[in-house]
C-alpha cells in the first residue's frame, strides 16, 4: 500500500540493494585512499554561510541560486553545504592542521545540497566522495589526485570515461587574460544571453559553460587561458602533463574547460562519462591555491576533487546483489523458538551470518524464505529435539549434532 507522503522533490530514498552498491563503491574508494595515505575527515552538514560566499564565489550559480541558506535562532546565517572543499579548509584552519607536516591528505564522503532542477544524475540532496591534498604546490600532487580518481573509476569498471585537462593559471597571471576575455564578450554583447551579459565583469569564464548556441558561437573565437599561460604557470602545467604521461593516464587538453567555483587556480580537470549524457561529468576538481588565504589563513597551496556517488552508480547501471546467509535456523514446533534463538546467537558470535523466522511461518514457508534470502544451509529443529542440516545447493539433508554446531557448519571438529 503506497503512502500519500513522498520524499521531497530532488531527494530520494536509498533502498537496500542500492545501499549495497554504495557500500561496495565506498569500500573500494577507502582502500585506494588509504593506500595513498589519505585519512578520513567529516565536517557538519551545515556551515556558516560566509566561507561559501568567500571561497565558492558570490557570482557563481551555487551561491546566487542554489544554496539552501537560513537564519538560525541566534540570527546567524547558515548554509547546507553545497560542496566539500571550503568546509574542509575551514576545519584545516580551525584545528591547526596547518601546523602539521605538510601536505595534509584528507578524504571524505557525505551528503551535499543544492537547489537545482532535479533530473537524472542531478539532485537537491546528493552524495559525493573526494580527496584534498593541502599544503603543497608540487605538480606531483596534481598528478597524484588525478591518478587516484582514475584508479577509482577504473577499479569500479565505469565505462566510457574520458579525462579533460586544462589550466586557469595563477590568480595574478589570470588578471590580464580576464581583461582580454571581458573585452571580447563586450564586443559581442548582442549575441549573449542576459545571464552571461550580467556576469561579464564579475565572472566572464562562466561564458564557456553556456549551452546557448549563439553564446557558443561567440566563445568559439574567444581567447583562452591556455593560450595565455606563461612562465611558472606554463611550466607547472607541462609537468603535470608529463607526470600523467609517465603514469599512462590518457587525457584530452580542453582550452575551454572551466569550473563552476571561483577558488580554482592552475590545474583543473574533469572526468566525463558518455553514459551520463547531459550530466556527463562524473567527477572533477583542480588546484585552489588561494582558498585558505581567502578564509583568513596563511597562503597555502592545495589540490583535490569530488566525484558524485549517484552519477557513478548511474553510469554503472547496476545494483549490488545480496550476499546471502551462511545459515537459517528453522523450527518445526513453536516451542523450539528459544532454542533457535540461542543457536542463531551462537552462530553469529562465531562470525557466521545467520537468521531465523520472525514472521510465524510454518516449516514449509520457513524453507522457502531461507531459499529466498540465499541461505547456504538450513538447520531444522524437530519437535522431538533432534535436528537436521540441509544443504540448500545440493538438497542433501542429514542428522545434525547441535551440541557441536560450529563443527557441523565447518564440516569438521569445532
Amino acid at each position: 500500500m503506497a503512502s500519500k507522503f513522498q520524499a521531497p522533490r530532488g531527494t530520494f530514498d536509498v533502498l537496500p540493494a542500492q545501499a549495497r552498491a554504495r557500500a561496495r563503491l565506498q569500500a573500494i574508494a577507502d582502500g585506494i585512499f588509504q593506500r595513498a595515505g589519505y585519512e578520513t575527515i567529516q565536517t557538519p552538514s551545515f556551515e556558516q554561510t560566509d566561507p561559501f560566499e568567500r571561497g565558492v564565489g558570490k557570482s557563481t550559480d551555487i551561491v546566487r541560486k542554489e544554496m539552501f541558506t537560513f537564519e538560525d535562532k541566534g540570527e546567524r546565517s547558515l548554509t547546507l553545504r553545497p560542496e566539500g572543499t571550503a568546509p574542509i579548509c575551514r576545519a584545516y584552519l580551525e584545528h591547526g592542521m596547518h601546523k602539521q607536516a605538510q601536505p595534509v591528505k584528507l578524504s571524505y564522503v557525505g551528503p551535499f545540497f543544492r537547489h537545482e532542477r532535479p533530473q537524472a544524475g542531478r539532485y537537491r540532496q546528493f552524495h559525493q566522495l573526494g580527496i584534498e591534498c593541502i599544503g603543497t604546490a608540487s605538480p606531483l600532487a596534481d598528478a597524484e589526485v588525478i591518478m587516484l580518481l582514475s584508479d577509482l573509476l577504473g577499479e569500479l569498471g565505469v565505462p566510457g570515461v574520458a579525462l579533460r585537462l586544462g589550466s586557469l593559471g595563477s590568480l595574478d597571471a589570470r588578471a590580464a587574460y580576464l581583461e582580454e576575455l571581458k573585452a571580447h564578450l563586450h564586443r559581442h554583447e548582442g549575441d549573449l544571453t542576459p545571464d552571461v551579459r550580467e556576469r561579464i565583469d564579475i565572472n566572464p569564464l562562466r561564458a564557456f559553460d553556456s549551452d546557448d548556441d549563439r553564446v557558443q558561437g561567440v566563445m568559439a573565437s574567444a581567447p583562452t587561458m591556455l593560450e595565455a599561460l606563461s612562465g611558472e604557470d606554463a611550466e607547472h602545467f607541462a609537468e603535470v602533463r608529463a607526470l600523467l604521461d609517465a603514469a599512462g593516464i590518457s587525457y584530452e587538453i580542453d582550452p575551454t574547460l572551466v569550473r563552476g567555483i571561483d577558488y580554482y587556480t592552475r590545474t583543473i580537470f574533469s572526468f566525463v562519462c558518455d553514459a551520463l549524457r547531459a550530466q556527463s561529468e562524473i567527477g572533477g576538481g583542480g588546484r585552489y591555491d588561494g582558498l585558505i588565504e581567502q578564509l583568513g589563513g596563511p597562503a597555502t597551496p592545495a589540490v583535490g576533487w569530488a566525484a558524485g556517488i549517484e552519477r557513478i552508480l548511474l553510469a554503472l547501471d547496476e545494483e549490488e546483489p545480496g550476499a546471502g546467509r551462511d545459515a537459517f535456523v528453522a523450527i518445526a514446533d513453536p516451542e523450539q523458538r528459544g532454542r533457535a534463538m540461542a543457536l542463531v546467537t551462537e552462530l553469529r558470535n562465531a562470525g557466521f551470518s545467520a537468521e531465523m523466522d520472525l514472521g510465524g511461518r510454518g516449516l514449509k514457508g520457513q524453507l522457502k524464505h531461507a531459499d529466498r534470502i540465499g541461505a547456504a544451509r538450513v538447520l531444522i529443529l524437530e519437535a522431538d529435539g533432534s535436528a537436521q542440516l540441509r544443504d540448500m545447493t545440493s538438497g542433501e539433508q542429514r542428522v545434525a549434532d547441535t551440541g557441536n554446531l560450529l563443527g557441523e557448519m565447518t564440516g569438521g571438529e569445532a
